[in-house]
C-alpha cells in the first residue's frame, strides 16, 4: 500500500492522435470557413460533418480559436513560418509580406477570403491567426513599422491604415478578376503606393479593412 504522502503515479499515456483523421476533421473547418465564414464553424457543426463527437474535439482543441487556427495552419498557410518579418528595409519587408499575402490568398479562394475577414467579427482570432500561423500579409506588423521609423525610413507618426487597407484589397480584387499580381505587379504596388503612403505621415484616424479592429459605419441619422 502506498504511503499516504507519496507522490501519484504518473498517468498513463492516452491514446495516439490519428493524423490521418485530424487532417480529416481540419478539412472540415476549412470546407466550414469557405461556405459560411468564421461565424458558422462550431464545435457542433464540425462534429457532425466530421461524423465525430464533440468529446473528440475538445481532447484536441480547448476553444474554437485553436481549432480554426490549427486549420489555416494546416491548409492555407501550410507554408508560412511564425518567424517575423525583418529584411533590413521597409522595401523588403514590404515585398516579403505581399509575397505571403500572395500565399495567403490562393487566387482569391473563399477560405482566404474568410481568414483575412476574420478580424471583422473577432479580432482576438485575427491576432492569434497572425502569432500562431506567421505574418498572412493582409497586415502590417508592428514590428515591421517600428524599425522603419527606427531606420529613419518612416516619419514617427506613419499609420499602418494605407497599407491595411490596401494591400490586401488590391491583391485579391486583382485575382478575382484573373489580373497579374507577380513580383513585378507587387514591386510596382509597393513602390508608387504604399511606401508613399506611409512616409505621408498622414494619419487616417480610421483602422483598415484587415486590421483586426476595423472602423465601423457610423449610424445613418436619417434612418
Amino acid at each position: 500500500m502506498p504511503y499516504p504522502n507519496s507522490a501519484p503515479s504518473a498517468k498513463p499515456p492516452g491514446r495516439p492522435r490519428d493524423a490521418a483523421r485530424e487532417s480529416e476533421i481540419l478539412a472540415v473547418v476549412l470546407s466550414l470557413l469557405s461556405e459560411t465564414g468564421i461565424d458558422g464553424v462550431t464545435f457542433e457543426e464540425v462534429a457532425r460533418r466530421a461524423q465525430a463527437s464533440k468529446r473528440t474535439l475538445y481532447r484536441r482543441w480547448a476553444t474554437k480559436q485553436e481549432m480554426v487556427v490549427a486549420a489555416i495552419k494546416a491548409g492555407p498557410a501550410a507554408g508560412n513560418k511564425p518567424d517575423p518579418i525583418d529584411t533590413g528595409s521597409l522595401r523588403g519587408d514590404l515585398l516579403a509580406l505581399l509575397e505571403r499575402l500572395e500565399a495567403t490568398v490562393e487566387a482569391g479562394s473563399p477560405v482566404s477570403l474568410a481568414i483575412m475577414q476574420a478580424g471583422l467579427g473577432d479580432p482576438e482570432l485575427c491576432r492569434h491567426i497572425e502569432e500562431s500561423a506567421g505574418p498572412t500579409g493582409a497586415r502590417i506588423p508592428d514590428a515591421v513599422l517600428r524599425a522603419a521609423i527606427d531606420r529613419g525610413e518612416l516619419p514617427a507618426s506613419a499609420d499602418p491604415f494605407a497599407y491595411e487597407e490596401v494591400a490586401a484589397a488590391v491583391l485579391v480584387i486583382r485575382k478575382l478578376n484573373g489580373l497579374s499580381t507577380d513580383r513585378r505587379y507587387r514591386e510596382a504596388l509597393v513602390d508608387s503606393v504604399l511606401i508613399p503612403a506611409l512616409r505621408s505621415g498622414v494619419s487616417a484616424d480610421q483602422h483598415g479593412i484587415f486590421s483586426g479592429r476595423p472602423t465601423p459605419a457610423a449610424p445613418d441619422p436619417h434612418q
